[in-house]
């Protein structure tokens, strides 16, 4: 699949697509897809044609796939996981005449769909004109409710425009299982899902009057699930209609008599839900009362309530920025990408497409707490909780699995849908233990930002506690008195399994000691889980004594033992068609070497920034900017963060926007397979993080906001222990208020402030001078053109 760069009219509140981009269709079905954390459904056409990937995903719902190894191994996992691309609700095929509306045929007299951010809908007009010279209008508003987490709806019209007399037209409005899918895998790419052919097995098919139910189980993983629909017309004229319903279609057939100038309209109500347990009658009853009380409510009741959730969510949530509208628009889109992707999951993963396309198979990664949840943790708190809710439901996996690897506590997952390990590919998969860390992270951070008192008992210590255990027993007291984490793989993928990786190593110490905190709240907890005090006194040294390698003649961390005695990778005779280098070289060619995929001690840098002097963040930022090679998306957003604390203002601008636009420009050619979910968080991370300045370490809101040069102001809001708290930062002065709840203690460029009635104005302290760090060639990040 060859995707072309997607361009789109800059608006401050709007996606538009104007005219048909074949060479971008498969992106603008991504960016363009709905859904609320239960439902996903890609942007395709209504009409079915023309359509590169037309997926329709249920949270958590997939098959399972043997995983075939030349030369297995213990703990090897055997099976994968695969997200189905379940029964298609959207298609509302139409006939002008005995012409179906293709809009790769006929003339396209005018078209344009509109992703609108504050309604959550995606509205579209099309003007087309059959080969038998006939003229139509179509206008849809489809919406996946933001409210109702099963229901989806979509508003279709048809009008006719010409003036050749009456019109025929048929629509018909089709529930489809087993749509043959292309999964947008170009050659050997690992990150392309791996495409599933009739996974769905037929159970039951109901059709009667305007509403039919498909029931459909998967043969392997022995999930059921069921898609309904029912209809509401509006015809002007002589009309009939006809229901059938098989094993995987079922069809509402509608033929019209169109007067000129006189139009049709459908709306088509769409229920989806699924189980591991529940029968198939109970499933179809699900959702035939979803339906009806969809269908009660009426479609302009649904317009009203998403707009409702909407309004309250940006009341809180918004971030304005002032001197880039492009910037502007992404950034607003990413944050709406990011609340359908988790804001109806409930306790369900957050996977790394979100619900928006086959990529990586629909698994979960680290992306989801390290990324997605700290945006969700202060924009919609509730979210974040339901996703580490998630995380603790499958704890009991997670403890099988450290079982299995010979350690205690829990192992969780380097990537899944339900719970299980699922990579087959040890040095960057099971070594890659950051996850428990990352996952312990993102508990404090919801912790401390709400003070949920209830989820900290039942949830929050008990995963602090297994995380920990499984640091104290993965690591070693060596003879020098240090703690050690060896035969470990960090973010960086391109330095593996290795020995005191520096992110990994500060990130357990902060699980181990915030665990210790754990018990001392929970004793509960603690005394059920069977936690000792010479347990806990371990955890302890370990925390104090973690191993931190730091090379004193470069003046700069390691980013892990003997990392900056690598040899150099040779980037000057490296041609830019050889990057992505894990395409184009040996894995054995790129661990040894000074060669780094994604920010990763840098990473440590932003999150853990609580452990380094300023000094040492300038020389460590340096130092690897110098390495990186950012062939993963995840990578510009956390070398924006610190670049922006480190005083390179315009570097940090730079990394902003080629995080921010990379799905909205498909920066790396292969949004069609899904929008890169962690990136389009990165656009909030680094305008509140990077511009902004906050910091959450250990339970204290620190803000220190810099502005890069072109931008005149980022006005942002964030929710804090039951506050609203708004931060407007100039050139020149930064302005705090609370918009709701009680006075608040945080720090400004250092300094404690409390925040109150009225607004709080300081000045910003001048950035720091700094000398010009340089990336590999071909690594810079991308530049617009300066307006």
């Amino acid at each position: 699949m060859t995707e072309g760069r997607a361009t789109f009219p800059i608006e401050p509140w709007a996606l538009t697509e104007i005219g048909l981009d074949h060479a971008s269709l498969a992106t603008h079905e991504s960016v363009f897809a709905l859904a609320n954390g239960h439902i996903g459904m890609r942007g395709s056409f209504e009409e079915g044609e023309p359509v590169v990937v037309p997926g329709t995903y249920l949270n958590g719902f997939f098959e399972e796939r043997p995983l075939p190894y030349a030369e297995a191994g213990y703990g090897f996992p055997e099976q994968g996981q695969t997200v189905v691309n379940v029964t298609d609700g959207k298609l509302i095929r139409l006939l002008v005449g005995d012409t179906p509306l293709d809009l790769a045929y006929g003339t396209i007299v005018d078209h344009r769909r509109t992703l609108d951010l504050r309604r959550g809908v995606l509205r579209r007009v099309t003007e087309w004109r059959s080969p038998n010279g006939r003229t139509v209008k179509v206008t849809s508003t489809r919406l996946v409710s933001l409210s109702r987490r099963s229901i989806a709806a979509i508003e279709y019209a048809v009008e006719c425009t010409d003036d050749r007399g009456d019109l025929y037209v048929a629509l018909q409005s089709d529930l489809l299982a087993n749509e043959p899918v292309d999964s947008g895998s170009e050659g050997e790419d690992p990150r392309a899902a791996a495409a599933l052919r009739r996974p769905l097995v037929s159970e039951l098919a109901v059709g009667r009057g305007q509403r039919a139910v498909l029931v459909h189980r998967t043969s392997r993983s022995g999930l059921r699930m069921a898609a309904g629909m029912d209809h509401v017309v509006d015809v002007p004229d002589t009309a009939t209609e006809d229901m059938e319903a098989g094993e995987d279609l079922a069809r509402f057939t509608l033929a019209a008599r169109l007067p000129q100038g006189r139009g049709l309209k459908l709306v088509k109500y769409l229920a989806y839900g699924w189980s591991s347990r529940r029968s198939a009658p109970a499933l179809r009853d699900q959702v035939e009362g979803a339906l009806a009380t969809a269908k009660l409510a009426g479609f302009e009741r649904l317009l009203s309530e998403q707009k409702q959730v909407l309004d309250e969510y940006w009341a809180q949530a918004d971030v304005e920025v002032e001197g880039d509208d492009e910037l502007q628009q992404a950034v607003r889109v990413g944050m709406f990408h990011v609340l359908q992707a988790g804001l109806r999951a409930e306790r369900q993963p957050i996977p790394a497409k979100g619900l928006t396309g086959p990529g990586y198979d629909g698994h979960t990664f680290w992306d989801t707490e390290t990324y997605v949840l700290p945006v969700l943790t202060y924009t919609a708190p509730h979210a974040a909780r339901d996703a580490l809710r998630w995380r603790h439901s499958t704890l009991e996996l997670a403890r099988e699995r450290a079982r299995v690897l010979g350690r205690h506590g829990a192992a969780f997952p380097w990537r899944t849908i339900r719970g299980e390990e699922t990579s087959g590919y040890w040095p960057a998969g099971t070594a890659a233990f950051h996850i428990n860390a990352d996952i312990a992270d993102a508990v404090v951070r919801y912790w401390h930002a709400t003070g949920d008192e209830e989820f900290d008992r039942d949830f929050g210590a008990e995963l602090l506690i297994e995380t920990a255990r499984l640091w104290a027993s993965l690591g070693h007291f060596d003879s020098e008195d240090g703690f050690r984490i060896d035969g470990v793989t960090g973010p960086d993928e391109y330095t593996a399994v290795v020995d005191n990786n520096v992110y990994t190593n500060l990130m357990a110490q902060r699980n181990l000691r915030e665990a210790a905190k754990a018990v001392a709240r929970q004793p509960d907890v603690a005394g059920r889980l069977e936690v000792t005090d010479d347990e806990v006194a371990v955890w302890e040294r370990a925390a104090r004594l973690m191993r931190i390698p730091f090379d004193a003649r470069l003046g700069v961390h390691m980013q892990s033992d003997a990392f900056t005695h690598h040899e150099e990778w040779d980037f000057e005779t490296t041609p830019a068609s050889s990057y992505p280098l894990l395409l184009n070289y040996p894995y054995f060619e790129i661990y040894r070497k000074q060669v780094i995929k994604q920010a990763d001690l840098v990473m440590a840098l932003h999150l853990r920034g609580d452990a380094f002097t300023q000094e040492e963040k300038a020389a460590d930022f340096a130092y690897y900017e110098a390495r990186t090679v950012r062939d993963s998306s995840l990578s510009a957003a956390q070398q924006a963060v610190v670049a922006a604390e480190t005083g390179h203002l315009e570097l940090a601008y730079d990394y902003w926007a080629e995080a921010t636009l990379t799905d909205v420009q498909n920066l790396h050619g292969n949004s069609g397979h899904g929008l890169h979910i962690a990136s389009m968080a990165g656009g909030w991370t680094v305008a509140v993080a990077g511009f902004g300045g906050m910091r959450d370490h250990d339970g204290r809101l620190l803000f220190a906001p810099r502005l890069p040069p072109r931008l005149t102001r980022l006005r942002f809001r964030v929710v804090y222990q039951g506050r609203i708290l708004e931060v407007e930062v100039g050139t020149e002065k930064t302005s705090y208020r609370l918009v709701e709840g009680e006075p608040l203690d945080v720090h400004h460029h250092g300094r404690r402030i409390t925040i109150g009635d009225g607004d709080c104005v300081l000045d910003i302290p001048p950035a720091p001078e700094v000398t010009p760090v340089r990336q590999p060639p071909g690594a810079a990040p991308r530049r617009r053109a300066r307006a």
